[in-house]
């Protein structure tokens, strides 16, 4: 056991003095899980499944030193444990962030989340920061923790279990918060009957407030190919007409449009969206589909739309979100007055 103890003691000394090392290989490992998850590859789902035993190890952390301790005799240094928990959040950040910067509407609040994750791998990444500035604020650490768990769970769960982008997004804010409880407890003073039920309040609260910001969440498992507006589609290839971005409301009213979409997703996960039609920022209709993951292209489908309102001129977008209003991607299209035909 001392020499297993030596070994490791030498292999945290070897990477704290090359400290990107870690997060080198943890962006890798993202890169080649985004590619691999497409086609559901088992190297995919191990790493999925490596990142969620980490993180159950890390939760149980103090249970388990306690019992080697008792069972080996072998103590578990704290520098062992900080700088383990410091690689499970570089790896967990940098195993997300290829999937969030793929599917990251960059004209959107999206924008926010995927800087916020770039900012909490950076910093995880450099130690000054994180040990110095991070660590001792124990409030801003535990934020920092559950963040970068809901941040995986993610990416994990569509993949692991086949859940909706909804589903996911649920059940990641219920877990990080749930899992995040024995660290806010650590927040309360001691010695009171309220304590608990505090800080129950308090997640019910922020698991809340999160969710009515749930669109600014890219959907980590779904990437939108392709998008066009057509007045035709050819139903044998499956592919769009001309695309267009300039009409006016005659030409609209007599031909409707076409909204054709292509969305990427993990094989085996079934998805619900919608085209939401959009006039001068106002929605005006909501058309829903249904697809299905694992097909190279993306799987393509398309809606009709026929019945505008009579007064359509104006600046158009179409949103392709799904059921918790995460935005996919868009696309507009201006609609000019009509035409008429000069007298004769």
């Amino acid at each position: 056991m001392k020499s297993l103890k030596r070994l490791l003691l030498q292999l945290v000394e070897q990477l704290q003095r090359y400290p990107g090392l870690m997060a080198v290989l943890a962006f890798t490992s993202g890169i080649a899980s985004y590619i691999l998850v497409e086609r559901k590859e088992s190297l995919a789902q191990f790493i999925a499944v490596f990142l969620l035993l980490s993180w159950l190890w890390l939760l149980s952390d103090n249970w388990l030193r306690k019992r080697i301790e008792q069972r080996f005799g072998v103590a578990i240094p704290p520098t062992l444990v900080r700088f383990t928990l410091q690689m499970v959040h570089q790896e967990s950040l940098f195993f997300a962030l290829p999937f969030f910067l793929a599917v990251t509407s960059w004209n959107h609040g999206q924008a926010a989340f995927t800087a916020l994750i770039m900012l909490c791998a950076l910093i995880s990444l450099i130690d000054p920061l994180y040990y110095k500035k991070l660590a001792p604020r124990r409030t801003l650490f535990v934020v920092f923790h559950a963040f970068a768990l809901f941040v995986v769970l993610l990416v994990i769960l569509p993949t692991l279990f086949q859940l909706t982008t909804s589903q996911s997004l649920g059940a990641a804010l219920a877990i990080a918060g749930v899992l995040s409880l024995p660290s806010l407890s650590t927040l309360m003073p001691t010695g009171h009957w309220w304590r608990f039920p505090l800080v129950i309040l308090l997640l019910a609260v922020l698991s809340a407030g999160l969710w009515q910001l749930r669109s600014f969440v890219p959907p980590a498992a779904l990437r939108l190919t392709a998008i066009t507006l057509s007045h035709e589609i050819d139903y044998a290839q499956r592919k769009p007409g001309p695309s267009i971005h300039r009409l006016d409301a005659a030409a609209l009213h007599q031909q409707g449009l076409f909204s054709f979409t292509a969305v990427k997703a993990p094989r085996g996960l079934n998805e619900k969206i919608y085209h939401v039609w959009l006039q001068n920022g106002k929605e005006v209709d909501r058309i829903v589909l249904d697809i299905t993951g694992g097909r190279e292209q993306g799987y393509r489908a398309w809606t009709h739309k026929q019945k505008f309102p009579a007064n359509a001129e104006g600046k158009w977008q179409v949103k392709v979100v799904t059921e918790s209003e995460q935005l996919i991607g868009l696309t507009r299209f201006t609609v000019t007055p009509a035409i008429t035909p000069p007298p004769q």
